[in-house]
Order: C-alpha cells, then structure tokens, then sequence
C-alpha cells in the first residue's frame, strides 16, 4: 500500500521570502539539494541571499524595482 505525501504549505509574501513548512529537501539548478529539518523554511526569491537558496532577509530595507512579484513586469 502507498502512502500519500504530507502535504506542505507554502506562504508566499511579495515583499519577502517565500515560506515553506519544513522539512524539506531543496534541489538546486545544478542538480544539487539543500536540506533543511527547521518547522518553517523562508526560500530567497530576490537572488541577494549569501545563503542561497535559503533567506538570510538581505531584501530588507532594498525595494524592488517597480514593486512587482517576481517575474512580472517592471522587474530589472
């Protein structure tokens, strides 16, 4: 008998990280993973993390550039 994933909840905040209930495992473009076991995992979507993927909140205080969500319009 199969059993059925848990299922995660991911919370996605425009002006930050996007949150993840933990644990989980991360695979990276290059084929790499990143595993973390915290009950909730904060994902960089801005690119300025130095510990990326995971947010270490260096978007604070830095605005994006037309106040858009990743990959829209008015992004540099």
């Amino acid at each position: 008998m199969r059993k059925e994933p848990e299922t995660r909840r991911v919370v996605l905040d425009p002006e930050g990280p996007v949150l993840v209930e933990g644990p989980v495992e991360i695979v990276l473009e290059d084929g790499s993973t990143v595993f973390s076991d915290r009950f909730m995992v904060a994902l960089c979507t801005c690119r300025r993390s130095r510990r990326y993927p995971l947010c270490d909140t260096s978007h604070r205080g830095k605005k994006r550039s037309g106040g858009s969500a990743p990959g829209k319009a008015g992004e540099e």
